[in-house]
């Protein structure tokens, strides 16, 4: 038998629980859950060793520029189902792009210029999520913690001029896209306006993923791109 992944066991764990610990009376209620917030990337001391951006910044001849500098807007909506008081079930998807210029520090072109590239990443994640409540009802302040699991569907890609293994400098393109799976661990709360119907909420959620670039033989310095990282979401709540 293959073994599975130790975070695809928890997840599993989790959800079994989570069906055995809800009440087959429960109340079902139906929402949608939307907003904005902004994703901020793994820092360089925490990322896969295979990481493409790592290994940008450590090549023979790397390029500077700022991993933190992905840190940018998301956007999501998700469908939800509660069961009861004290159990959400939730399936959405968000969106997230970003670009971040890079150059080679001590190399110009011979007009002077620096010679310079524009890295692009681009996330969609779907999410399946369950988020524990376990205090209160939908018309007070609920706090919850959840666990879930994504499918990250990337693109990611550097344009502009590089250097060759002779210094030589050429212009040209790299792409790489896939889907990556991982965990997901959420914190966060709902904050009711006016009844149980509509709610606030803030959520803390980290996802863990890498997806594969192709390597060397599709011209990346690395054979993974390291999409783990946090968001920060704001959003609004209406259930019906």
């Amino acid at each position: 038998m293959i073994p599975r992944p130790r975070w695809i066991r928890t997840a599993g764990f989790a959800l079994a629980a989570a069906l055995i610990a809800a009440p087959a009376s429960a109340q079902i209620v139906q929402g949608f859950h939307m907003g904005a917030g902004v994703f901020y990337p793994r820092g360089f001391d925490s990322r896969d060793v295979d990481d493409v951006l790592v290994a940008d910044l450590t090549f023979v001849d790397p390029i500077a520029f700022d991993i933190n500098n992905f840190t940018s807007g998301t956007i999501f909506g998700e469908w939800t189902i509660d069961m009861g008081s004290h159990l959400s079930f939730g399936a959405g998807v968000s969106y997230y792009s970003d670009h971040v210029p890079s150059f080679y520090p001590g190399f110009i072109n011979e007009n002077g210029n620096e010679i310079v590239q524009d890295l692009r990443l681009r996330m969609v994640p779907i999410t399946g999520i369950v988020r524990f409540l376990p205090f209160g009802t939908p018309s007070t302040f609920q706090p919850y913690v959840g666990i879930g699991v994504s499918a990250i569907n990337f693109r990611y890609s550097e344009s502009g001029q590089f250097l060759d293994d002779n210094q030589n400098i050429f212009t040209d393109r790299f792409t790489a896209t896939g889907t990556a799976f991982g965990p997901v661990l959420a914190l966060g709360f709902r904050a009711p306006v006016g009844g149980d119907i509509y709610a606030l909420t803030m959520e803390w959620k980290y996802q863990w993923a890498t997806g594969k670039t192709g390597g060397s033989p599709a011209s990346f310095l690395g054979d993974k791109i390291d999409l783990s990282g946090g968001n920060l979401n704001f959003g609004f709540l209406v259930r019906f």
